[in-house]
């Protein structure tokens, strides 16, 4: 029902949210459970396997710190919006409190910022390894990369609080059922019966803020580390350093697509099964990607890895 059809004398105080979930066709439900508990599975083991692997003494350095990291994120994102998702699609009650959208909006915003600025300082790792490798161990010390980590989590939380602070503030009435299958903010927007055009002029301002910039930074880094690529006389030394930094720039590539097309238009012309389909990429398909990108693109990885088999 469009807003301005709604009476606005007729709203009520919502205590849950319906959640319509990835399909309306009873036929797939069984087969998206089995498709999406497999994924899931996947992403627990693979995610968990990097975290054991990456804490032998062979791998203490920067880079698998903050891949460890990485990895705890993935497990944290996915957790939050898997399970209830795999719940609905058994059970004929998918419905969510108030309270318990409001904290999964937090924790999706909030993990999905937090790794955003955990690439960027992933990023920053790579250039100091390649342009500066003489001052490495001096400049990205326990403290430096302790500080990232949780710089990156102070920005992740308060980004998340803005945002699920303003989703909230809006008021909401009429239907209940949120065309989704986990609390996001494109989808509750479209659930408020008062104008909402300042907010999505807000939206992509923040997309902006939390995509773009890392983004940017993120390639100016990897155009000095391209640079400094250039200049290695060898060539297997050249190969090498780039396969190292090139499983970082897939990984970004990914995010920076999916989460574009998400929230930069939170209106736009893409149909409801597309964002669907995007969304489901962002939090489940990437996040199993992740330890195949760094583990099969990674020696190091490997050989530790077999070594601990």
């Amino acid at each position: 029902e469009p807003a301005e059809e709604r009476d606005a004398g007729n709203h009520t105080l919502l205590t849950d949210f319906v959640l319509s979930g990835l399909s309306s066709r009873p036929e797939l439900q069984h087969l998206l459970f089995f498709t999406i508990c497999l994924l899931y599975s996947m992403t627990l083991f693979g995610n968990l396997l990097i975290c054991m692997v990456t804490v032998h003494p062979a791998l203490h350095t920067p880079m698998y710190f903050f891949l460890r990291v990485l990895s705890f994120l993935d497990i944290s994102a996915a957790s939050v919006v898997v399970p209830k998702m795999l719940v609905n699609l058994l059970s004929e009650d998918s419905s969510i409190s108030y309270t318990g959208c409001v904290t999964q909006l937090y924790c999706v915003v909030f993990l999905a910022t937090t790794e955003w600025y955990l690439l960027a300082a992933m990023a920053y790792d790579r250039y100091v390894a390649v342009c500066s490798p003489l001052r490495y161990a001096a400049v990205m010390n326990t403290r430096v990369c302790l500080s990232l980590v949780l710089l990156s989590c102070c920005g992740g939380n308060v980004v998340s609080v803005v945002q699920t602070a303003w989703v909230f503030t809006l008021s909401f009435c009429g239907p209940r059922r949120i065309d989704y299958f986990f609390c996001d903010i494109p989808p509750l927007i479209t659930l408020s019966c008062t104008d909402t055009s300042r907010y999505e002029k807000q939206i992509i301002s923040a997309t902006v803020l939390v995509i773009f910039t890392p983004f940017c930074l993120i390639l100016l880094s990897y155009a000095c580390i391209i640079s400094s690529i250039l200049k290695i006389s060898s060539a297997e030394s050249r190969h090498k350093t780039f396969s190292t930094c090139s499983s970082h720039l897939t990984v970004v590539t990914l995010y920076c697509a999916s989460g574009t097309l998400i929230y930069l238009q939170p209106k736009s012309s893409n149909s409801q099964d597309t964002k669907k389909i995007l969304a489901l990429v962002y939090t489940t398909v990437i996040p199993t990607l992740n330890p195949l990108i760094y583990s099969l693109r990674n020696k190091e990885v490997k050989e530790v890895l077999i070594r601990v088999v």
